[in-house]
């Protein structure tokens, strides 16, 4: 069974009975380091960097026995830590996709809180290149609030950057985490050439995290990839981005009336090219034959719980398994 809990018990059922008129469920158990039961938890669940009322920024935390890994970082992720009722030193590692504004928004705050409630140990970030220069900038802009401290005279100063470390992926990684094992692809949502300036100084990653009981294949933002189909084969949860371009660009249209013809054409080709459409990410969870199918970072404003019926129709018309839209804290 795909397994969906919501404290908010109305759009438990609506995901529940979304789920249940589309997909026969399949068995999903599992445990994870120290035999507890491993949990995918969607804190922010919004395609796209525009604020929204019912969804918060991309984010997720990946519960492994008393660890959790933070993948993706949407602004606000603090305070879904807190919704979800996840204390702030259990925070082990950050893995970021990459570098957009949505996903790695909420980081600043977060390395905040850790140094001035004096989290202890480092906190890992992993990510793709450009994330130093990206947390380099962060731990600067702390300086002036560590050195003031509390106000009082003689208080020791910790340099923030000491509190970090950063481990920069390319996109063919494999290493351990524990017990987990995690393995790194480049993806689609860049399509600089590789041996353009760009295409080596920046990726974005899908990731996928091996427990002993259970696997996940993270999209992160991705147009349809063979290599993502690739590392994803097989995997227990495959937790996938999806966009409705059609309502993105209207959205577009509403918030900016004179976009230009130019601009209106890129960026109808970077949300066509380097997303996916419901019917991309059935046809992504068919080829790589996963056992079960979550749908997060939802690029659709405004769509209705119809909307998302439709959008699941349209994913089982290549994937027959469990497949929901996720809503923000959901757990998996």
């Amino acid at each position: 069974m795909l397994r969906t809990f919501n404290r908010n018990s109305a759009r438990a059922a609506a995901t529940w009975i979304a789920a249940a008129l589309i997909t026969v469920p399949i068995a999903a158990s599992g445990q994870a380091q120290g035999g507890a039961p491993a949990q995918f938890i969607t804190l922010g669940t919004m395609g796209g960097p525009v604020p929204d009322s019912s969804r918060s920024q991309p984010a997720n935390v990946i519960i492994a026995g008393r660890d959790a890994y933070l993948v993706d970082i949407g602004d606000g992720t603090a305070g879904q830590l807190a919704k979800a009722g996840i204390a702030l030193p259990r925070v082990r590692a950050v893995f970021i996709s990459h570098l957009h504004f949505d996903h790695t928004g909420g980081l600043g705050a977060l390395l905040g809180l850790r140094y001035q409630t004096n989290a202890p140990g480092k906190l890992t970030i992993y990510g793709p290149p450009g994330t130093k220069e990206l947390v380099a900038g962060l731990a600067a802009s702390m300086v002036p609030g560590a050195t003031a401290g509390y106000g009082l005279p003689g208080a020791p100063y910790v340099d923030p950057a000491n509190t970090l470390e950063v481990i920069e992926l390319r996109g063919d990684d494999d290493l351990m985490l524990g017990r987990i094992r995690v393995r790194t692809v480049a993806n689609t949502h860049y399509s600089f050439p590789d041996d353009s300036d760009l295409g080596r100084r920046f990726r974005s990653l899908s990731i996928r995290f091996d427990m002993p009981d259970r696997s996940i294949l993270y999209t992160g933002d991705t147009g349809p990839s063979r290599a993502v189909e690739s590392l994803a084969k097989g995997a227990d949860l495959l937790v996938a981005e999806m966009i409705d371009v059609d309502r993105t660009m209207a959205k577009v249209r509403a918030n900016t009336p004179n976009v230009s013809a130019d601009a209106a054409s890129g960026l109808m080709q970077h949300l066509s090219k380097h997303h996916l459409t419901p019917l991309d990410v059935g046809r992504l969870a068919a080829a790589a034959q996963v056992k079960s199918l979550v749908v997060t970072h939802l690029a659709a404003p405004g769509a209705t719980g119809t909307d998302e019926l439709k959008y699941l129709r349209d994913i089982a018309a290549n994937f027959s398994g469990p497949a929901v839209i996720a809503h923000d804290l959901d757990a998996f």
